[in-house]
């Protein structure tokens, strides 16, 4: 089976280069950013892939992701949509992994990857923790014909949303796949808060971090000496609350100075993500006067900086999911709402709810064992995505598969259609440009009206 992925961002750039390497042996995969106005910087591309750790597959051929042994995943290239198109010509995929966000699924699908021959089954899916579901992600999505999600919950409310709305195809489970195998620690025992211990010991379980053990010898353990903060870009929204953040990890820091407290970016200052991020928290401790070397500001791979932390601490991250896969204790922070909105709604219950003053004296907690049973910690058995993938496959190699419907296919939808083949076809540098002259151009009638 060969399958084609395609990114758009950091983000679902880390999730697709994940997911392939966790891909049915043999399989035969390439992968591929597709350049937007938030193509991730090389760096960012580096860091997204080298969580991935596949090796070689059987067949693969130039440019290809590896799916099986000891390896390293090479930089995926960056192409423009002609060369997006002219590389699934040449490769002839039985599946396109559409890892990208809405509007440019969308146009993926509709236009500059339709009419393949054979036409290939579509696949997506979101990168992160999706509670609620939402009609405009099933939406966009609903040309593809396999969508997958990472918990019990999120396939519940989706396949209700396809339900209500029709159009889209399967939906299908997945375990989130960046976090490590294995059962999280903490778990079976009561949840709820706990001074934060001891560091500078040995880590009993998450990633390995530095260069690899000589022949022979076990790698050590690094040293369980930080507390990593994990940003997210959309919230929270005001400054004033961003900048609480920063003092109470501050505050941390002066408390306990055997601590190595981080600020995990996702992107450097210069560098795009995902979703915008006005008030960037490297920029705000610099306005704020921090002192120097209290807080770092890293960016890199996560589970680099799991493998040192005693403590993790998130307004709302899937990376919380990645901290209780390696065992560390965690705070996900309830001062600014636990709502939809702050996209941290998923952790009611989940016993890991904490404030900035829990933050500031290092009170971290352990999660309940039967949230995370119901949340992204099921069994690797129930997850069947590979599976319908497999089946999808096959019927469309015989004729049989229907492809999935988009219910975005009418004239109403043509404009924003026209916007999203601009952002893929169009240099970000010129769609830049246009876009100032635009907002110029509507300044200038304004003050003439």
């Amino acid at each position: 089976m060969k399958v084609l992925a395609v990114a758009d961002s950091d983000s679902y750039l880390k999730w697709a280069a994940c997911l392939l390497a966790g891909l049915p042996e043999g399989c035969t995969t390439e992968l591929a950013v597709v350049r937007t106005p938030i193509t991730p910087s090389p760096a960012q591309i580096r860091a997204a892939v080298s969580g991935s750790a596949p090796g070689p597959a059987s067949g693969a051929g130039p440019g290809a992701v590896p799916t099986a042994g000891p390896g390293a995943v090479p930089d995926p290239p960056v192409l423009s949509a002609r060369g997006l198109r002219r590389t699934a010509e040449r490769f002839r995929p039985d599946a396109v992994l559409v890892a990208c966000t809405g509007p440019v699924v969308d146009i993926l699908t509709s236009e500059v990857l339709a009419g393949l021959s054979p036409r290939p089954v579509f696949v997506t899916g979101l990168p992160g923790i999706s509670v609620p579901a939402t009609d405009k992600a099933w939406l966009f999505r609903s040309g593809c014909d396999l969508f997958v999600l990472h918990s019990g919950r999120e396939v519940e409310e989706f396949s209700e949303v396809g339900r209500r709305l029709g159009g889209g195809g399967q939906v299908g489970l997945a375990r989130l796949p960046f976090l490590r195998p294995g059962r999280p620690g903490g778990l079976g025992g009561p949840a709820g808060p706990g001074a934060l211990g001891g560091v500078g010991g040995s880590g009993g379980s998450g990633g390995s971090g530095g260069s690899g053990p000589r022949e022979g010898e076990a790698a050590p353990a690094p040293p369980r000496d930080r507390v990593v903060f994990a940003t997210q870009a959309k919230v929270p929204r005001r400054r004033e609350d961003r900048e609480r953040i920063l003092l109470a990890l501050a505050d941390l820091a002066e408390r306990r100075p055997d601590l190595d407290v981080v600020v995990k970016l996702r992107a450097l200052a210069d560098e795009r993500q995902t979703h915008n991020e006005r008030h960037h928290y490297q920029r705000l401790w610099q306005e704020l006067g921090g002192r120097s070397g209290a807080l770092r500001f890293e960016a890199g791979p996560m589970h680099e900086h799991l493998a040192r932390a005693a403590g993790f601490v998130t307004v709302s991250s899937t990376a919380a999911l990645e901290a209780i896969a390696c065992s560390v204790p965690l705070l996900v922070l309830s001062d600014f709402g636990v709502s939809a909105e702050m996209i941290n709604l998923v952790f009611e219950g989940s016993g890991v709810l904490g404030t900035l003053e829990d933050l500031s004296e290092g009170r971290f907690r352990t999660p309940d064992g039967a949230w995370c049973t119901a949340n992204y910690f099921h069994g690797d058995g129930e997850s069947d995505w590979t599976g319908r993938l497999v089946s999808l496959v096959g019927q469309a190699r015989s004729g049989r598969l229907t492809p999935a419907a988009s219910l975005l296919d009418g004239p109403e939808y043509a404009t924003a259609r026209r916007r999203a083949r601009l952002r893929v076809e169009v240099p970000p540098n010129v769609l830049r440009v246009g876009y100032r002259a635009k907002r110029r151009m509507r300044r200038y009638l304004k003050a003439l009206g």
